[in-house]
């Protein structure tokens, strides 16, 4: 009860006309920035994360709120217009739903993307509600190597499960660990400074950020530039018959089953849900010939487990301080450029600031909707922005908001060479969330693993604690040795069932 009450007051703070004002905008930046090509929710929350800076705390979340979900919503219009995904997560909705609108059926397929976003989006926030003071109750009875043995399983997961390879993982992780240890270290010793005095607080996260996602696609872009917009499909406004709504309600709350859970898990994200619910959808679908043609169930599951896994990440980050995704990742270095520390104490310290966030979330959901719907086609239009223009607006917004961090030229430097890394690692497949993660939970993980050390005296038995860090330990040992399971247990018994 006394959430809700809670939630209750979030909600009669957002609707001030102010703070209305501050979520309609973050909607409408977010959702347009995230319909451009390219441009993934992480890359939007990234290079609009600078806007928020000079306002007070609880103004900057509730438009943070809208752009978080503006851009999430944005990258649907992309897939389905374009069959350009913005990220891995969008690509099953773009399966089903190109197909949808080279067979004139745009609209529907628009439709059911805004529709499901906003429910799964709405149920995924009401369960964040109702989960978070539970994992916070649980978090509180954590130690120092019970949060050593998580963030080692976050870089294991992110490491292991990302990437077209474990190895091309772990040096992204390498990559991220050795830019978060730049800096003063819990010693009082420089370390990676190479003299610089501006390098002893560390290489702002939000810099990093800025010129991984923003330079390093801008620069990638520009590499295999296309001077010729692309040619998009022509859209009316958004509608659904009877028949597309039968077709779809199912799908909306199938999707949002496999997609809150996998958010909350580390690495989870929304690739392995989105496939799920589409492989459910054709299994089930009492119209199976029109998968691979344009099934409208093949947009609106994967699509409602994509947003319901963007609302499942939200409970490990506000209640652990632990990103599952880039996105978390990014919303998590806002917390902290208002020196605001995710974690179980943090329902104590900024009560109001987090039920205002979530609050927000609802609003700029229904908002999400209401303009999402009517507004398809104007979207649409800015999909026929030439590249040479977007891209070098991306460079003057990005340049401008990692200056606006601390005001060094430095900073530039930094993040043309960030840009240049960023699109290295596109060059060579290496996965982006590995970095971002090593960056904002590499010196955490090692103030927990020098308090563990230090309560046991050096050994390293205190990185052992209580049943937790036991289970954790246990499920890194199983994530590192299934693959040596898979490939000299589980293939040698198929083989010998197939013969």
């Amino acid at each position: 009860m006394d959430n809700l009450n809670n939630l209750m007051q979030g909600f009669a703070d957002v609707m001030d006309p102010m703070n209305l004002l501050l979520a309609l905008i973050g909607v409408v930046i977010g959702t347009a920035v995230g319909v451009l090509p390219g441009i993934g929710p992480a890359m939007t929350v990234a290079l609009l994360l600078p806007i928020t800076y000079g306002m007070e705390p609880v103004q900057a979340f509730i438009m943070f709120a809208g752009i978080f979900y503006g851009g999430m919503y944005g990258g649907s219009t992309t897939s389905i217009l374009l069959n350009t995904p913005g990220e891995s997560s969008s690509v099953v909705t773009a399966i089903e739903g190109n197909r949808m609108a080279k067979a004139g059926r745009a609209a529907q397929a628009l439709a059911t993307a805004a529709i499901g976003s906003f429910v799964a989006g709405t149920i995924g926030t009401l369960l964040l509600v109702l989960l978070m003071p539970f994992v916070v109750d649980f978090a509180v009875s954590l130690g120092a190597p019970d949060y050593f043995a998580l963030m080692l399983l976050a870089f294991i997961a992110v490491t292991s499960v990302l990437g077209s390879s474990r190895i091309r993982g772990l040096i992204s992780l390498l990559l991220g660990l050795t830019i978060g240890v730049v800096g003063i270290d819990q010693s009082g010793q420089q370390r990676l400074t190479l003299g610089i005095p501006q390098l002893a607080d560390g290489i702002d996260v939000v810099v990093v950020a800025v010129g991984i996602f923003a330079v390093g696609e801008a620069l990638w872009v520009a590499a295999h530039l296309r001077r010729r917009p692309a040619e998009v499909i022509p859209v009316g406004r958004p509608w659904m018959g009877k028949k597309d709504w039968q077709r779809s309600w199912k799908p909306w709350l199938r999707g949002t089953a496999y997609g809150f859970p996998f958010g909350a898990l580390p690495a989870g994200g929304a690739e392995i849900p989105t496939f799920m619910s589409y492989i459910t959808e054709k299994r089930l679908s009492k119209h199976p010939e029109e998968f691979g043609k344009g099934a409208i169930e093949g947009v609106a599951g994967p699509e409602a487990a994509n947003n319901a896994s963007a609302a499942g990440t939200l409970v490990p980050m506000l209640a652990l301080g632990l990103p599952t995704n880039a996105t978390a990742a990014v919303m998590l270095a806002a917390f902290q450029s208002y020196g605001i520390q995710p974690g179980p104490l943090l329902l104590d310290r900024e009560a109001s600031l987090v039920w205002v966030l979530i609050a927000s979330l609802f609003i700029g959901n229904l908002l999400l909707l209401l303009l999402n719907l009517p507004l398809a086609p104007a979207w649409a239009k800015l999909l026929q922005i030439p590249r040479p223009y977007l891209y070098a607006g991306i460079l003057f917004f990005a340049t401008m908001g990692a200056y606006a961090v601390n005001a060094q030229p430095l900073d530039l430097f930094i993040l043309l060479s960030l840009g240049l890394l960023g699109f290295a690692m596109r060059r060579f497949g290496l996965p982006v969330l590995p970095l971002i993660v090593g960056v904002i939970l590499g010196p955490r993980a090692e103030l927990q693993g020098r308090r563990s050390l230090q309560l046991s005296g050096g050994e390293l038995s205190g990185l052992l604690g209580g049943p937790v860090s036991y289970t954790v330990y246990t499920a890194i040992v199983l994530v590192l040795v299934w693959p040596l399971i898979r490939r000299f247990v589980v293939r040698p018994l198929r083989a010998r069932s197939a013969a």
